[in-house]
């Protein structure tokens, strides 16, 4: 359990920040801007949430807010890890990594609401519903992120089930925004050309 006593630090008031191991960088480190983007993609997620509502007759929306709460659990998790390089030194403590466990769950969501979805027949423009807007924006963040870390893998260690997450991310908001545009039938379809 953590326990914020305090909000501000004066710490960082000179550009600097503390990883999880105390290493001390700048503010404008790749691995701050990639924990820091995950951390912007589960705000957008938390707006998602709102926009479900709170309509217990309807499964689909307490299903959907039921995955998103475990997907920001997720990208806390993602978060700490990404703040702790796994840079090989003995610590005192196991940093938190994110697990394939947690990658698959997102696999078997996938696949699931998949399964009920009308098949595609044009890419999907963000939109339908308030809250596959929100997802679609998630997903474009959660993009990101990904890009970010990727970039960060190339000089520094980047947990790799940390990067498979993120891919299988965007891909579960993807399908859940089309889930819940009724299960695709209210998807705004790109119309190649249209405004030639």
């Amino acid at each position: 359990m953590v326990t914020l006593t305090r909000i501000y630090t004066r710490g960082g008031d000179k550009g600097m920040t503390s990883l999880g191991d105390g290493e001390r960088v700048a503010k404008h480190d790749p691995r701050v801007d990639a924990y820091g983007t995950v951390d912007e993609a589960n705000s957008v997620l938390g707006l998602a949430r709102l926009a479900t509502g709170r309509d217990v007759a309807d499964a689909r929306l307490v299903e959907a807010d039921a995955m998103l709460k475990r997907i920001q659990n997720d990208l806390f998790d993602l978060g700490a890890d990404l703040c702790t390089p796994d840079d090989g030194k003995k610590r005192e403590w196991e940093p938190l990594r994110v697990v394939a466990a947690q990658t698959d769950r997102l696999e078997r969501e996938i696949d699931a609401m998949n399964a009920e979805l009308a098949p595609l027949k044009s890419f999907v423009l963000p939109g339908g519903s308030e809250a596959a807007a929100w997802l679609h924006l998630g997903r474009t963040v959660a993009r990101r992120a990904e890009r970010l870390m990727t970039a960060l893998a190339v000089s520094q260690p980047v947990n790799p089930e940390a990067i498979k997450y993120m891919n299988r991310l965007s891909d579960h908001l993807f399908v859940l925004a089309r889930r819940l545009n009724d299960n695709g039938a209210r998807d705004v379809l790109w119309i190649p050309g249209t405004n030639r």
